[in-house]
């Protein structure tokens, strides 16, 4: 008996680790012609303080740095309620069942998803940090379209 319970919990850990080892960066590919940066800020429809300054620092910065970007839509920014039905299809893609901070690099058409909810929930309430490393992040992948 002690065997199978030991069995099952080591078959129930490699599931789970097998689900949480995912790649974060993960590449697909679309329109070829299509190469800029979508910012989208997933959350639940309950939100804490946190989430909210994640959403707010996010903005914060794109408005602050990146605001010819925004206009000839080299870059977009999109709040995203994984709770919505609407939204069901999109949460899916990205795996976001709360609170997560994803770039996604379209190069060419070819997809790179740069998952930076770690640090975002590591920097969300210093306005100052939060924007300075997202900055950086965002430079880095501009230079790359």
């Amino acid at each position: 008996m002690n065997t199978l319970k030991l069995l099952s919990a080591l078959a129930i850990s490699l599931l789970l680790a097998s689900c949480n080892g995912q790649d974060k960066n993960k590449e697909t590919a679309v329109d070829t012609s299509i190469s800029k940066i979508e910012v989208l800020d997933f959350h639940s429809t309950h939100r804490c303080m946190t989430c909210n300054a994640i959403e707010a620092n996010t903005k914060y910065t794109l408005d602050t740095y990146f605001t010819p970007e925004l206009k000839e839509e080299k870059i977009t920014f999109q709040v995203i309620n994984v709770d919505e039905k609407e939204n069901e299809k999109i949460a899916e893609k990205f795996e976001a069942s709360g609170t997560s901070l994803i770039l996604n690099v379209i190069k060419n058409g070819k997809e790179t998803q740069i998952n930076l909810t770690d640090f975002a929930f590591m920097s969300g309430n210093d306005q100052e940090a939060f924007s300075k490393e997202l900055k950086a992040k965002i430079d880095t992948e501009l230079k790359t379209l």
